[in-house]
């Protein structure tokens, strides 16, 4: 924090990244209707900071996540990670890439969501099947795009509320 008590963006970028972490861990409550298969709630941060953060603050932000989320679920020495760590980058260049390439009247945060779960799925299904599993794996696409449309377009809406609504995070975009 500064003296003037507005928080230093390294200290917005950690905080998010702790919220990050706040959600995955949420996650852990829910069953998991297929093996690896989560809601994605600890993307709801940065779906959120999108716009609001600098790319090289989102990549921080991304880092803090998949290395943290790594870390306190005891999956940073295995194949999961793996699959987390690249499912999450796919994710973050397919919805930074849509945010900064399309204009908002054209594409929704919902919409982003969407193809960044999609992305995610389609990464991990790939790993799956190239570096774990074999092809048997292929079983679970259907699954696991369907579970990802349905999961994209609720943490789309959730994030898309949070921005609509969010008297902290206007007070932020304004920087009082």
């Amino acid at each position: 924090m500064r003296e003037s008590g507005k928080p230093v963006r390294t200290d917005l970028v950690a905080f998010f990244g702790a919220l990050s972490l706040f959600f995955a861990t949420l996650e852990y409550l829910f069953p998991k209707p297929i093996p690896f298969f989560r809601l994605g709630l600890s993307n709801l941060p940065l779906l959120v900071s999108l716009g609001f953060f600098s790319f090289r603050e989102q990549l921080l932000l991304l880092l803090l996540k998949v290395v943290g989320t790594g870390i306190v679920n005891g999956t940073l020495a295995s194949h999961v990670f793996l699959f987390s760590s690249g499912a999450s980058l796919a994710s973050f260049i397919v919805m930074y890439g849509l945010f900064r390439l399309i204009p908002a009247r054209y594409l929704s945060l919902t919409g982003i969501s969407l193809a960044g779960a999609l992305a995610s799925n389609a990464v991990q299904i790939l790993l799956a099947i190239t570096l774990v599993y074999g092809p048997a794996s292929g079983v679970v696409a259907p699954w696991y795009f369907g579970l990802g449309t349905f999961t994209g377009l609720a943490m789309g809406w959730g994030a898309t509320q949070f921005q609509k609504h969010s008297k902290w995070l206007e007070r932020l975009r304004r920087g009082s």
